[in-house]
């Protein structure tokens, strides 16, 4: 199940997992994992998911949400109950992430039947809280929006272009060095303005960095 709604600008800045973190407890002889993951797209959710259900694929259930975007976000969500009674799994996990203050999360609780049933009441209470003890303890980084660019300068330039990279923390994807020397970088969207301007410089006005495409933050 997906959503529609409202998402945060593409430069917002906020907390997101770092890694996955998982978490396990045992309430009434069933055992819950939560499973924590940064996804940055619908993608990536759904292929946690996958590797999720191929880890425990003898699970009695592995219940998911997500929330692609910012911490409270609406737009890219998902959930699903896999087999336990309607709402009383996926819609409590959804709830705790779009109020946690985390962006950019998908949480699968897979469950060990033991035998005790718990009721709807306490399914919710159980994969909601889940996730809750899970995000207790969630190591957590700030989201920092990337931009990629391409430039070439002639070969006389190619020394000040190498020196200004750690200024701007650009990370080289590519380098080629045919009739002039061709850059593809990646750095933080509040740097181009420096690597611009200092380019500019370089080439008298001649060149500027040329953004590829809309980049995913890191």
């Amino acid at each position: 199940m997906t959503g529609a709604g409202s998402d945060a600008r593409h430069d917002a800045r906020y907390p997101v997992p770092v890694g996955r973190h998982r978490v396990e407890s045992v309430i009434d002889r069933s055992r819950f994992i939560c499973t924590i993951e940064r996804v940055r797209t619908v993608e990536e959710a759904q292929a946690f998911i996958r590797a999720m259900n191929a880890e425990f694929a003898d699970a009695t259930h592995n219940c998911w949400a997500y929330v692609v975007g910012a911490p409270g976000s609406t737009d890219r969500i998902g959930l699903s109950d896999d087999g336990e009674p309607h709402g009383t799994a996926g819609r409590p996990m959804l709830t705790v992430l779009q109020h946690c203050g985390v962006g950019e999360t998908a949480a699968v609780v897979t469950r060990y039947y033991g035998g005790v049933k718990l009721g709807t009441g306490g399914l919710v209470k159980a994969y909601g809280g889940a996730v809750q003890e899970a995000l207790a303890t969630l190591p957590t980084e700030e989201r920092v929006d990337t931009v990629t660019v391409t430039f070439a300068v002639g070969y006389m330039h190619v020394g000040a272009v190498q020196q200004l990279l750690p200024e701007v923390n650009a990370e080289v994807l590519q380098q080629d060095f045919g009739v002039e020397a061709q850059f593809v970088l990646r750095l933080p969207r509040v740097d181009l303005p420096v690597l611009s301007n200092h380019i500019g410089n370089l080439t008298r006005g001649a060149v500027q960095p040329r953004e590829v495409n809309a980049e995913s933050p890191t």
